[in-house]
């Protein structure tokens, strides 16, 4: 009687996810749809979106790779302090954290010495960047940190006993045992970052053409009663998220293909 009872919350979670994006398809003709995904703002919102987050999963990699490693293998002060600031942006609303990034990226912070090199991160495509990295970088650096915990450093030792540098056992050892993780959380990064709606909107603006990603485009033509192209957007974004997550599926029997089944 139990294992039948258990089908119940999955089967309910299940239809409500389908009734969602039912809802989503089914609100507006398809032809409008289709209308709606060849137009100049919704290719244009698509390109930046791409760009931006594969910009901003570049940057994550770059800083959550090394953080997750430091993490997972060395003992420092404070550790377990810096270890929950750094989860803090996975909770965060992402609302606030654009007010924090527009707070200190404007010009009374950081933003009068980056202008002065000519450099501006306010209501511009890069301000997106940074957001949807600020975003991102935690799901890597947690993902890079069960990776490495998992490599095992018997492998490690018997390379450093054959006279590898400690540079050469991480790119040639470690790095590769740990690929698999980093590869998943490198996607799913990229999910999260191609959706960032709140802190992109905060600290790039919602000017379309110039900083309107896809998330924020379907907020403003939600908001100006375009629902057409607003729907398109949508899908869109379900379209490469589903893509996305697919990809984690497809890694393989991984410990980091499995974070997902």
């Amino acid at each position: 009687m139990l294992r039948h009872i258990l089908w119940i919350p999955l089967i309910f979670i299940t239809l409500l996810v389908c009734g969602v994006l039912a809802a989503l398809l089914f609100h507006v003709a398809p032809a409008e749809i289709l209308q709606a995904l060849k137009s100049g703002e919704t290719l244009f919102a698509l390109r930046l979106s791409l760009a931006t987050s594969a910009a901003a999963v570049f940057l994550s990699l770059l800083l959550g790779v090394p953080s997750g490693y430091v993490l997972a293998r060395r003992r420092f002060p404070a550790k377990a302090l810096i270890d929950t600031l750094l989860d803090l942006p996975l909770v965060m609303t992402p609302l606030v954290a654009g007010i924090g990034l527009l707070f200190l990226f404007g010009r009374d912070w950081l933003g009068g010495y980056l202008a002065e090199l000519g450099i501006r991160l306010v209501f511009t495509p890069l301000g997106a960047v940074v957001a949807q990295t600020f975003i991102a970088v935690p799901i890597v650096i947690r993902s890079s940190r069960a990776a490495f915990e998992g490599v095992n450093r018997r492998y490690e030792l018997a390379a450093q006993t054959l006279g590898l540098s400690g540079g050469a056992i991480f790119f040639r050892i470690t790095l590769p045992l740990a690929r698999q993780g980093i590869v998943t959380g490198t996607v799913l990064a990229w999910a999260r970052a191609l959706g960032e709606f709140g802190a992109t909107l905060m600290i790039a603006g919602a000017t379309r053409f110039k900083t309107a990603t896809l998330p924020v485009s379907v907020y403003l033509n939600i908001s100006s009663g375009a629902l057409g192209l607003a729907l398109a957007g949508a899908w869109l974004l379900l379209l490469f998220a589903f893509l996305l997550l697919l990809a984690v599926k497809l890694l393989g029997n991984g410990a980091g293909g499995k974070m997902l089944t």
